[in-house]
């Protein structure tokens, strides 16, 4: 089978290419833990999150109404940065929020923050600026359905030293569920510092997450000289190269006999009632359980992939198309493909594993892994790949996961090797010649907007 550039991508970190080598790198890493905050750090927490809302929903009024201004002729400043949104604001605040003393300034600053990103994707968007599915106009956000969240950029975000407790501005000291080791020992070594927190509610329960600029020593090479292809699916979470199957939980599938029983519920409950209340928290409860679930496997089986093997292959899929399928949307949700992906993005260069992506189009289910025969075509319905040249008879995922293994040994056979192992792929198929564009890692970017960071630690 002829290898061209069009057939891979190669995604490595751009670290020293010698086998021993190792560095040390500075990345943006999150750290979550839930709280367990009594009812009145409740309320604070509930308060500084309705305080973010109220202030996006205030602005985004404001937009509009400069907006409808400026078309009927009138010479007015439309307000479209976090800079100028925040002008406004401090200029209006005793107006129209006469008890915003009763919050941090983040809070208000985190909804305003929330709606200068918001308008920005709307104006790319609308020029050309930004890729994928076009951007509708911010629209204004309900309480009922908006995410509970607030951002912490200044002020007081602390870890305190007994492993219970964090602290957040005007908030205060608030007990955690878990203990904060993992994040207190490398605060107290000095190789981590908190830029920001941002607490969120979900399921009736509130977290906090801590974005941390961490200091890792990450090596080019995990000692694991193995190739493994995986092949992603519906019935199995992944099938290995190597003949494993990881089973797929199918968190929601199996929780669907509570969501209908509970969702009939809801739906006899009065509206505004405290039995309906009662039944909504339990019905986010059964989605959250199922998304725990989901994101457990996934990262047990991305971990072991990247430490376990010296380089992973995978398939660059089209998941959004893929979920338009409405026989199937449902079960490619419930397996995570896009999240897989995403995990073994960072994760391969954490462990000093090497991540290769083979392109959109490459065909490695109607690829006999034997002789290199391609099928014509090849349905979803035929699970049995069976070979017309050399007749061999193989199950559909293992026989792609071989031929996704094989890739790296056809690339190195055409005489690409060196070349294309050197290179950081984009989002796209690659060029017949020269280098793909560069792309940095997720979580390394600088955002713009933003206010500050709170004080080192450790």
């Amino acid at each position: 089978m002829p290898v061209t550039a069009h057939a891979y991508r190669c995604l490595y970190d751009e670290y020293p290419k010698h086998p021993e080598a190792a560095v040390m790198v500075t990345v943006l890493q999150a750290y979550q833990f839930a709280l367990d905050p009594t009812p009145r750090k409740r309320g604070s927490l509930a308060s500084h999150a309705g305080a973010a809302l109220f202030a996006y929903n205030w602005g985004l009024e404001l937009v509009t109404i400069r907006l409808e201004q400026r078309r009927a002729g009138q010479d007015v400043q439309v307000p479209w940065t976090l800079a100028e949104l925040r002008r406004e604001w401090n200029r209006a605040k005793h107006d129209v929020a006469p008890w915003w003393a009763e919050n941090s300034k983040e809070a208000y600053n985190s909804g305003l923050d929330a709606l200068a990103r918001a308008l920005k994707n709307w104006s790319d968007s609308r020029n050309g600026l930004r890729k994928g599915r076009p951007i509708g106009f911010p629209r204004r956000k309900k309480k009922r359905r908006a995410r509970v969240a607030c951002r912490f950029t200044t002020g007081a975000v602390r870890v305190l030293p007994d492993r219970k407790h964090v602290q957040l501005p005007r908030i205060g000291v608030v007990k955690t569920h878990e203990s904060t080791r993992k994040l207190a020992r490398r605060l107290e070594q000095g190789t981590a510092r908190i830029l920001a927190a941002t607490i969120t509610r979900r399921a009736d329960r509130w977290y906090v997450s801590f974005t941390v600029e961490v200091q890792r020593t990450i090596s080019t090479s995990n000692g694991r000289a193995g190739v493994v292809g995986v092949d992603v699916g519906v019935r199995h979470l992944a099938v290995l190269s190597t003949g494993q199957t990881i089973p797929n939980p199918r968190p929601l599938e199996r929780s669907q006999r509570k969501l209908r029983r509970l969702n009939r519920q809801l739906a006899r409950r009065k509206p505004s009632s405290r039995r309906r209340s009662r039944t909504r928290r339990r019905l986010a409860r059964v989605h959250a359980r199922a998304a725990n679930l989901r994101r457990d496997g996934l990262h047990t089986l991305t971990t072991s992939l990247a430490t376990q093997h010296g380089t992973v292959v995978v398939e660059q899929l089209n998941v959004a198309g893929m979920v338009r399928n409405r026989r199937l949307a449902r079960a490619i949700a419930d397996t995570g493909m896009g999240e897989l992906r995403r995990l073994l993005g960072y994760k391969t260069g954490w462990y000093g594993c090497r991540l290769v992506v083979a392109d959109r189009f490459f065909p490695s289910s109607k690829t006999c892994s034997g002789c290199g025969w391609v099928k014509a075509k090849l349905t979803l319905a035929e699970r049995t790949f069976c070979c017309e040249t050399c007749g061999l008879v193989m199950d559909r995922d293992l026989n792609a996961a071989r031929n996704l293994a094989k890739l790296v040994e056809l690339i190195v056979a055409a005489g690409s090797g060196p070349e294309a192992l050197n290179a950081r792929g984009a989002d796209r198929k690659s060029q017949r010649a020269g280098q793909v564009a560069v792309k940095r890692e997720a979580g390394t970017e600088h955002h713009s907007g933003q206010t500050g960071t709170v004080q080192p630690q450790g």
